[in-house]
């Protein structure tokens, strides 16, 4: 029997991500299969799921990935796993495609985690909502978080009318405010499950608040949902066969799609890894790929990264590829000037500054067009920092709709074969065009 529930809620910060590792930790230590997923792009809420399940996460995007993309993940992980949990993102009905256009695609019931600190009648009258504002969408049920008191408790779910066709429960339970169970945050959302010595305590306490809840029962007592049919990948061809791609990955480049590695050795690459802030020196290597994470924190160590500094530019020289997105931008200027002002010189292979500001600088789903390709890579932008260069680009991203948010697209730019973006792409939206980043011609020039 495979199981599946959409972790959903009416917005950001009501604790879909602790609710769905609690769910994943508590069936994964009772002995079961569990594979999470995440609706929409991210790298933090994934790693906190990976934790819990013990398995890799992937993002599933209607716009991003694709819907046969979805299907075949979401199809090869119920052919392994007895129960699937895929975490939705910001409100249930937010986005272009939305968290909500998702389960009801795939048939995946919704469970609606409302924070109702602060409430408790209008606890039914939210759920009511979230259940009937999209005809037919598949329901599971709600459950209530941050609550004050089991009194508390019995008030909301005591507002549920189970009589009346439009309900919103049934009641799935609820946790109960508490800082043992809260995963820790910063500016960019949650910190990383490896910086907390109690990260499994915390999955812990929360999968030990879950069991006893409706929630939290047997997997037996959960419908059987019937995972979609999917397509067969077609064959790819293999442009990267042989070549070695350096990877860096630490504390401050630690945000990797594991799907997208998976497609670099589906292209023929050979992925090796290498941290930077253990010293370690590059590796030797055809194509060099520097991804985001949190340079910022970590800006004095890299600036005393003179060797490693010395033998990227020196493969930068040599005309071999560097794909650098997000904090692998901000680390190739010359300086980063972080968030208490501070400047650090870094790199210098980009000409430029990059400033970690206050506020968000853009977010959302954007498509990068490369010269040639039918099909461009699509992915996402998210970050508070901006790049002050005279540097002109090579290039720009187009986003899935124009936002204040979206902002006008992101700059690529490319000197020699070093190519660097604020863009996270997702390599398999077009597997053709993710190898180009790490080919000698220029991908964005006929």
């Amino acid at each position: 029997m495979v199981a599946a529930l959409l972790i959903a809620a009416p917005a950001s910060g009501q604790g879909k991500t602790t609710v769905a590792a609690a769910m994943a930790r508590l069936h994964a230590r009772r002995g079961r299969r569990v594979r999470c997923f995440k609706c929409g792009p991210d790298f933090l809420d994934p790693m906190w799921l990976e934790a819990a399940s013990g398995s890799p996460v992937d993002a599933l995007d209607l716009w991003i990935n694709g819907a046969d993309d979805c299907a075949q993940r979401l199809a090869a992980a119920a052919s392994e796993a007895d129960l699937i949990i895929v975490e939705g993102v910001m409100g249930l009905f937010d986005g272009e495609p939305s968290a909500a256009d998702l389960a009801q695609r795939f048939g995946i019931p919704v469970a609606a985690v409302i924070d109702a600190g602060a409430m408790a009648g209008t606890f039914a009258a939210v759920a009511h909502g979230l259940r009937h504002w999209q005809p037919a969408l598949p329901w599971a049920g709600v459950f209530a978080n941050r609550v004050g008191s089991p009194r508390h408790a019995d008030m909301l779910r005591e507002a549920l009318d189970p009589s009346r066709p439009d309900d919103g429960g049934p009641w799935l339970g609820h946790l109960a405010r508490s800082d043992t169970i809260a995963l820790p945050e910063r500016h960019l959302g949650l910190t990383m499950p490896a910086e907390a010595a109690d990260t499994l305590a915390r999955l812990d306490a929360a999968a030990n608040a879950v069991a006893g809840q409706p929630l939290g029962r047997d997997l037996a007592a959960w419908p059987r949902w019937q995972p979609p049919r999917a397509p067969r990948p077609a064959p790819r061809p293999r442009p990267l066969a042989g070549r070695r791609i350096a990877v860096a990955r630490d504390a401050a480049f630690a945000f990797i799609y594991a799907a997208n590695l998976e497609v670099l050795r589906a292209l023929g690459a050979r992925p090796v890894f290498f941290s930077p802030l253990a010293g370690d020196p590059l590796p030797p290597c055809d194509a060099l790929w520097l991804p985001g994470g949190y340079p910022e924190l970590h800006a004095a160590r890299l600036a005393e990264l003179s060797g490693l500094r010395a033998q990227i530019a020196a493969h930068v020289q040599s005309g071999k590829p560097l794909w650098a997105e997000c904090g692998g931008l901000m680390v190739l200027a010359e300086r980063l000037v972080d968030s208490a002002g501070r400047p650090h010189a870094l790199w210098g292979l980009l000409p430029g500054t990059a400033v970690l500001g206050r506020r968000l600088a853009a977010l959302g789903p954007h498509e990068m067009p490369l010269a040639g390709e039918a099909m461009p890579l699509r992915g996402h932008s998210f970050h508070w920092s901006r790049f002050e260069t005279k540097l002109e680009p090579a290039s720009f991203t187009t986003p899935q709709r124009r936002s204040a948010a979206a902002g006008d697209g992101e700059a690529v730019y490319e000197l020699g074969s070093l190519r660097a973006s604020w863009f996270h792409p997702w390599f398999a939206s077009s597997p053709a065009a993710a190898a180009r980043l790490f080919d000698t011609p220029s991908p964005f020039r006929p």
